[in-house]
């Protein structure tokens, strides 16, 4: 989503068959963030991070299990050796990364949680996954948590979606 505190509005993109959204870094740890996509009918997550399995391995199969839904993570993989010598502090940032900063962690989890792609560590490739949308279907039908176990005549969550910004100018006394 880039800078998606600019660009994102808190919505999915609803399709012809399912949804799809998204979200990026540590919004992926966020409940109400979740829980907004979720609302939306979100089929298939998108979850967007630098690159690190500590965050992929215990998060994507658990936004999975209480979404009922696909989830994607695309991760980064970054060494020392993409750190090209003409970048100003060159050597000062390998000698302090020992090797690593990002190691990847691309995965899928099914709509149960199991792996159909499991982390994928220290290396860079296009992997591809076959998903099965009446599996989302089934596993609402144990949980769904935007459906009837929402308790909407209990519980609701309201979302601003103007463009915030840091300026607030004073109205004007009349």
């Amino acid at each position: 989503m880039g800078h998606g505190r600019w660009k994102w509005s808190g919505d999915s993109f609803i399709g012809p068959i399912h949804g799809i959204g998204g979200l990026n870094c540590w919004e992926n740890w966020l409940p109400l963030a979740r829980a907004t996509l979720y609302a939306q009918g979100e089929d298939l997550h998108v979850s967007v991070w630098p690159g690190n399995d500590r965050n992929t391995r215990d998060l994507i199969p658990m936004i999975a299990r209480e979404s009922r839904s696909y989830v994607v993570a695309a991760c980064g993989l970054f060494t020392d050796k993409d750190i090209t010598d003409d970048l100003p502090q060159a050597r000062l940032m390998k000698d302090q990364m020992s090797g690593t900063l990002a190691n990847g962690g691309s995965c899928v989890a099914a709509p149960d949680g199991s792996w159909l792609l499991e982390p994928v560590i220290d290396q860079e490739g296009i992997f591809y996954v076959e998903i099965d949308h009446q599996k989302v279907r089934a596993a609402r039908l144990t949980l769904d948590v935007s459906g009837h176990y929402s308790r909407p005549d209990i519980f609701q969550l309201e979302v601003n979606q103007q463009r915030a910004s840091i300026l607030k100018k004073p109205q004007k006394n009349p």
